[in-house]
């Protein structure tokens, strides 16, 4: 698919004087000049989703359910091409870049379906001969910032709930990544959006523009996908305006390993939990926690797996472990492993930059982790590995809790009172019993503590773009 390298607003492709380049993380090739939009052309977007917004909102339910899935029967239509477009600008494997795509394109199926389904109740009235009955109604101009590291499902997941609810968006995609995201914007044209109802701002500098987004009073909700820092700063700046906010923020997700637990599929799903993406996914298993029983053979069990992680970039075939993403997120990552291995950690594997160079990192893995150590407190957004050991399920738990944020976690057990009792102590909003994967379009993704406000996904995510109103009939 050849790269869209300017904004798109009001239904129109509009070029800027200034541009910024995006490159791919695996060989440092330039892949595109694209527009850089600045707060001027940002409102100018607001303008567009509010002209058409009232036109929007006014057809059908099926109307809309109907365009929707037209995206969806684009997106298995361009896999392939949305995948490596995914893979150059961002650089994972390719073919987890096809497993974005596709995820991506549940959510436009499952909402197409949920446009069909906002139903509204009857109330019985304490007052005679009255009617109560409520209703919902799509909130107005929404507006989405979302991350690079899933460039095309982080957006399909706040978009299509919003399009089926009949609100219209303006959307800034992260400055790494913003060629999915006006892939995307040419899907929507042929898929038959109207114009003006969907908007792409690309941009370098994030602050004008976000500042356009929070405090105009006619966009009316807010979905921010990223870092707990920046989405505190978010949630401020949209309270002049009272908008409705979704936060889905940092995680620092814990990995359990009890003593009843199958080690070799709590291997397997720690491969999963953890390098997906490279480990750069925000329910990646940062803290990995295993009793010390099982601990030596849990290790063992994962260190003959890491040796077997193909890396390279993501368009070779077989590769399993792509580049991090820029120099700052490789240079976070050798930080982590340097304070660990200082503060007593034992390096196992790896350890230091992959011999491929550039943002490539080796798989690593250390053990006598601690909770002074900065892996035990950050996430760390790469494919470092610490364990720490600990003794009794009531440990376990404190130390899995010990965090103020609380996105996901995972834990191994077979013992059915012990899987009720840690998944309902544990405070996250997701739990993985027995797996490293909990991500569907079918079941509402969403924190607790300081990682964020509301639910995406499942009929929940529609809750996000609609207002209920209450209506009482009088006699």
């Amino acid at each position: 698919m050849t790269p869209r390298d300017r904004a798109y607003v009001g239904g129109e492709w509009i070029a800027t004087d200034r541009r910024f380049a995006v490159t791919d993380p695996a060989t440092g090739e330039h892949l595109a000049d694209v527009s850089d939009a600045d707060a001027a052309l940002t409102r100018q977007a607001v303008d567009a989703a509010a002209d058409a917004w009232p036109a929007w909102r006014a057809k059908t339910a099926h109307e809309r359910a109907g365009v929707v899935r037209r995206l969806r029967a684009l997106h298995a239509e361009r896999e392939d091409e949305l995948a490596r477009l995914l893979t150059r600008e961002q650089g994972k494997p390719l073919a987890e870049a096809r497993g974005e795509i596709r995820y991506a394109a549940s959510f436009y199926e499952f909402f197409a379906e949920e446009a069909l389904r906002p139903h509204g109740e009857t109330i019985p009235s304490p007052f005679p001969g009255h009617r109560l009955l409520t209703f919902r109604q799509p909130i107005g101009v929404g507006a989405a910032i979302t991350p690079w590291n899933f460039p095309s499902a982080m957006i399909a997941r706040k978009l299509a709930p919003a399009l089926a609810a009949g609100c219209t968006f303006v959307l800034k995609p992260s400055e790494l990544t913003p060629l999915s995201a006006l892939a995307l914007a040419a899907l929507c044209e042929e898929a038959g959006v109207p114009k003006g109802v969907v908007n792409v701002v690309p941009t370098s500098e994030a602050a004008p523009v976000g500042e356009v987004l929070t405090g105009d009073a006619r966009v009316r909700a807010l979905s921010f996908t990223g870092s707990t820092a920046v989405g505190k700063r978010l949630y401020r700046a949209c309270a002049d305006t009272v908008k409705k906010v979704s936060l889905e923020l940092g995680g620092n997700a814990p990995f359990l390993v009890f003593d009843d637990a199958d080690l070799d599929a709590a291997a397997d799903g720690l491969m999963v939990a953890k390098l997906r993406n490279g480990g750069q996914t925000c329910v990646a298993a940062n803290r990995i926690l295993v009793q010390r029983s099982v601990h030596d053979a849990f290790v063992e069990r994962v260190a003959a797996r890491l040796r077997g992680v193909r890396v390279g970039p993501g368009l070779e075939e077989g590769v399993a472990l792509g580049p991090l993403v820029n120099r700052p997120s490789f240079d976070k990552v050798a930080g982590h492993v340097d304070d660990a291995r200082a503060k007593g950690a034992t390096l196992h594997l790896g350890g230091s930059a992959h011999e491929l160079g550039r943002t490539f990192y080796a798989p690593t893995l250390l053990t006598g982790v601690t909770t002074e150590m900065r892996m035990a407190n950050e996430e760390t957004f790469g494919p470092a590995l610490g364990v720490m050991a600990f003794d009794t399920e009531e440990e376990a738990i404190a130390l899995a809790n010990d965090t103020p944020a609380g996105l996901a976690a995972y834990f191994y057990a077979r013992d059915v009172g012990r899987v009720f009792r840690v998944a309902e102590a544990l405070e996250v909003g997701m739990v993985g019993v027995g797996t490293g994967l909990v991500s569907t379009a079918v079941a509402p993704f969403g924190g607790v503590k300081e990682s964020g406000l509301g639910r995406e996904g499942s009929r929940h995510g529609m809750e996000e773009w609609t207002e209920v109103k209450y209506v009482c009939l009088g006699p």
